[in-house]
């Protein structure tokens, strides 16, 4: 059976193209300006005025940061508070989540109460600052994952999910002789990939840009997060800041640019190979069947 379209649904359809090329050109364009500076020269950068192509293609930029300690330490040290971090939140979410949606949990309707109200107040800066100390947790990375290792919005989320398994299917493998942690590692875990996928790729991005919680729990420069560091770069090359009188401009444009473009690469990187589970994952929730 052939579908004829109207003339005013074509017409819909193509400004639905030409708004979403607009979007994507008005995302992609800083991306593309930030990448051309990071392969130009100073002098280019500062006479040309602004341009997308770089007459002199140069390295130098992305060779300064290899070869800096300060960078290379940065970028391993956030490598480390996100990979781990990022693990822990999405087990303790996953544990958390899987335990209060069953029914036969009992104090169910308490931890749920409880997780919900983590989501409306929270103890504050000052509160948790002196929590971590008494813990001597200071200068330590457990400050940071410890006192963001669950998200409340993420353990509701991913409780609804699991909620909406079917119930025969759990009660078939319980048959089996399948025990609780085997139904969860086996069973209930591969069917909720989609939205694990998603906490976990939330969970990423929040570690991976851990800036706030890294200069209030940590005091050792060689721990700093690169997110630090790159607000470092811009203190040091700044006047106003620092003293003019000594002012040594360390960082080029092109460094700076070469340190926008490192940073962002690793979660541009990741998010294509977890696109088609995140997909899935925006919609939980969004259909009740």
């Amino acid at each position: 059976m052939e579908i004829r379209v109207s003339g005013t649904d074509r017409l819909f359809k193509w400004l639905i193209y030409a708004l979403l090329t607009i979007a994507a050109l008005l995302v992609l364009f800083p991306l593309f300006y930030v990448l051309s500076v990071s392969f130009s020269t100073e002098k280019e950068y500062l006479t040309r005025g602004f341009y997308i192509i770089p007459k002199t293609f140069t390295l130098d930029g992305y060779g300064y940061l290899m070869a800096h300690s300060g960078f290379r330490s940065a970028y391993t040290n956030s490598v480390v508070i996100s990979v781990v971090g990022t693990f822990i939140n999405i087990v303790l979410t996953t544990l958390m989540a899987y335990g209060i949606s069953k029914s036969w949990l009992r104090g169910r309707g308490l931890f749920n109460f409880l997780v919900f109200f983590t989501m409306l107040f929270n103890g504050g800066m000052i509160p948790t600052y002196l929590v971590v100390n008494a813990l001597h947790l200071l200068d330590s990375y457990w400050a940071i994952w410890l006192s963001t290792a669950i998200a409340g919005f993420n353990v509701i989320v991913m409780r609804s999910f699991f909620q909406s398994i079917p119930v025969e299917l759990e009660e078939s493998a319980k048959i089996d002789g399948c025990g609780e942690w085997r139904l969860l590692w086996r069973i209930i875990v591969p069917l909720s990939m989609p939205a694990i996928a998603t906490f976990t790729l939330f969970y990423l991005v929040n570690n991976w840009n851990t800036y706030f919680n890294a200069i209030l729990y940590l005091n050792d420069n060689h721990l700093m997060p690169l997110q630090v560091f790159l607000r470092q770069m811009l203190i040091e090359d700044d006047p106003s800041i620092t003293n003019a009188s000594n002012l040594t401009f360390r960082y080029t444009p092109a460094a700076k640019m070469s340190a926008i473009i490192l940073t962002a690469l690793p979660l541009l990187i990741i998010f294509p190979f977890m696109q088609k589970y995140f997909n899935k994952g925006v919609m939980l929730g969004s259909v009740k069947g």
